[in-house]
């Protein structure tokens, strides 16, 4: 007989061999969802309390913002979806203002503007009614561009931005399939007709097209996230590794400083030749104009001797020349003193001079060093001729006809070098800008695709709350129909222990009645024997008795028949 509320019926009941089978799906969704209950047969024992499946959270499972890696991470995402709105929140700490103007966007964005003074009010409205997983105080919105706010206000801000993202990806979508209605529909129409087999092949054949859509979904996310994640790996390995053109221009800057030092040796060499080639030209100099001093001296000498030998002699001209004589010696001895001095000076000098040989020889050894080490195209060494009398005597002049040639040939080498690194390094700008740009769409495309599973999931949300009432209303009939199945269980029960008791009894009973029976059958089998030998006696005696009557008649018609003979 058919039941049931709203014209439905409930299913029927199953036995012991028939139990429902509640083991688990051996291939676990990519959502954690309890899609077995959902899916699974209507059968009145399969759904209870203690089995029925919390219901899912809407809430997708938010990684917190510990580390600077993905703080960088999610400030780039609020970013780029604030450009439309001119904000921009500058790293590591953007102002209290730009912080304070997002959550105002990001609130008009879902339909609840934030007003006046009181928005902290608002705004933690707002996130309690959305149940954000993050907790953020009043004090960390009076105050937001403090250091130990920022993480949560950011955690706050990258949850908004998701949500938003999600929300104007379902305006943007073009309306759901009306594939999950007819299901719905079907499924209905087949559990009010009490199709139970037809209702269990719907919901199979559904089930089994909503998880392949699903499994096709997570692949294809598992696909995009991976590509993402090469994409962010290539990133990072390109941003971290060195870059040509530091390289080159770090190249460039060594070249160049040595090219400077280089010059400012030979500069500082060149004037330090020069100025001691006119010491040394002065010096000598000062040493003909000696020379020349002495040998006029020694002609006035001479010449005083030859008029001293022609004058005539007498007391006075020999005491003036006495005079003169120890004024000539006296001239002589400082002559004399005077020449020691110079030749003094003279060693000095010439000691001074091989001191600065010295130094010439080791500053060309390091030019020869540093050419070395520039590796110019020509086998060029400085070589000093400590016996030259000047500096193109010492040095040579070579260096002026091979070594400059030479050096401005591989600075004009170094200027193309680094003008063409600088053209790569313009071409490694536009790829990374090209790859940047590539990444970008992939992050729209992830966007895109990350809305259409949220929409794909409250369409899912859904369709669970509709069968977690479904399954409600199916649980209260099952146990209506449960309580009235323990009730007659226990009203059979309590008749099968009456019928056991009264079987019990009627056993004793028929127990009593068969010993009762076989002791009466037993005496009457023995008042039978007692009466067959009875009736077997009285049968002997009938048989005498007959057999005397038939002799008594016989007797009798023969006496008759000699009557009537008699008579006749």
């Amino acid at each position: 007989m058919r039941r049931g509320r709203g014209g439905g019926r409930h299913p029927k009941a199953p036995t012991s061999s028939a139990a429902v089978d509640r083991t688990p799906m051996t291939d676990q969704p990519l959502y954690p969802r309890n899609l077995d209950h959902a899916f699974s047969r209507r059968d009145s024992d399969a759904f209870s309390v203690s089995s029925m499946g919390t219901a899912p959270s809407h809430a997708a499972p938010i990684t917190s913002l510990s580390d600077r890696a993905s703080q960088a991470a999610a400030l780039r995402a609020v970013n780029a979806y604030l450009v439309p709105a001119a904000i921009h929140l500058r790293p590591p700490l953007p102002p209290a203002k730009d912080i304070v103007a997002a959550f105002h966007h990001l609130a008009d964005r879902l339909r609840y503007p934030l007003k006046g003074a009181a928005w902290e009010d608002d705004l933690l409205a707002l996130l309690r009614s959305l149940a954000c997983p993050y907790k953020v105080t009043r004090s960390a919105l009076k105050a937001p561009g403090t250091p130990h706010s920022w993480p949560p206000l950011l955690s706050v801000l990258y949850w908004l931005t998701l949500l938003c993202r999600a929300t104007d990806g379902l305006g943007a979508n073009p309306p759901p399939s009306t594939d999950l209605m007819t299901y719905i529909t079907e499924s209905y129409y087949l559990f009010l007709t009490g199709e139970d087999d037809a209702v269990a092949a719907l919901d199979d054949d559904y089930h089994s097209k909503a998880r392949a859509q699903v499994d096709a979904l997570g692949v294809a996310i598992q696909d995009l996230e991976k590509e993402v994640q090469d994409l962010e790996a290539k990133r990072s390995k390109q941003i971290s590794a060195p870059s040509r053109l530091k390289a080159l221009e770090e190249k460039k800057d060594a070249f160049t400083a040595d090219v400077q030092k280089f010059e400012a040796v030979v500069k500082s060499w060149s004037t330090k030749i020069k100025e001691k080639e006119d010491a040394l030209v002065e010096k000598e100099k000062e040493l003909e104009a000696k020379v020349m001093n002495c040998q006029q001296t020694m002609a006035e000498n001479e010449e005083l001797l030859k008029q001293v030998e022609t004058q005539v002699v007498n007391v006075r001209d020999v005491d003036r020349m006495a005079r003169e004589m120890q004024a000539v010696e006296h001239d002589i001895s400082k002559l004399e003193n005077a020449n020691a001095v110079l030749e003094e000076k003279g060693w000095e000098l010439e000691a001074a001079l091989v001191s600065k040989l010295e130094e010439i020889e080791g500053l060309a050894e390091l030019c020869n060093q540093s050419l070395r080490k520039l590796k110019p195209s020509i086998d060029f060494q400085f070589e000093v001729n400590a016996k030259g009398s000047s500096p193109a005597e010492i040095l040579g002049t070579t260096y002026k006809t091979i070594l400059k040639p030479a050096l401005n040939a591989l600075a004009n080498e170094t200027k193309r070098l680094i003008i063409s690194k600088h053209d790569e390094s313009i071409d490694l700008q536009k790829q990374l800008q090209g790859i940047v740009k590539m990444l970008e769409e992939k992050k729209s495309h992830v966007s895109v695709l990350q809305a259409k599973h949220n929409e794909m999931t409250g369409q899912l949300d859904s369709l669970d709350r509709e069968i977690q009432n479904h399954v409600s209303r199916c649980a209260v009939d099952a146990r209506k129909l449960k309580d009235e199945l323990e009730k007659k269980e226990h009203h059979m029960s309590t008749v099968e222990k009456e019928a056991e008791e009264f079987l019990k009894n009627s056993e004793e009973g028929l127990q009593a009645a068969l010993r009762e029976t076989d002791e009466e059958t037993q005496m009457c089998a023995r008042e039978l024997l007692k009466l067959i030998d009875s009736i077997a006696e009285y049968k002997e005696f009938v048989e005498q008795s007959t057999a005397e009557m038939k002799k008594d008649l016989y007797e009798c018609v023969d006496d008759i028949a000699s009557l009537s003979a008699k008579i006749v």
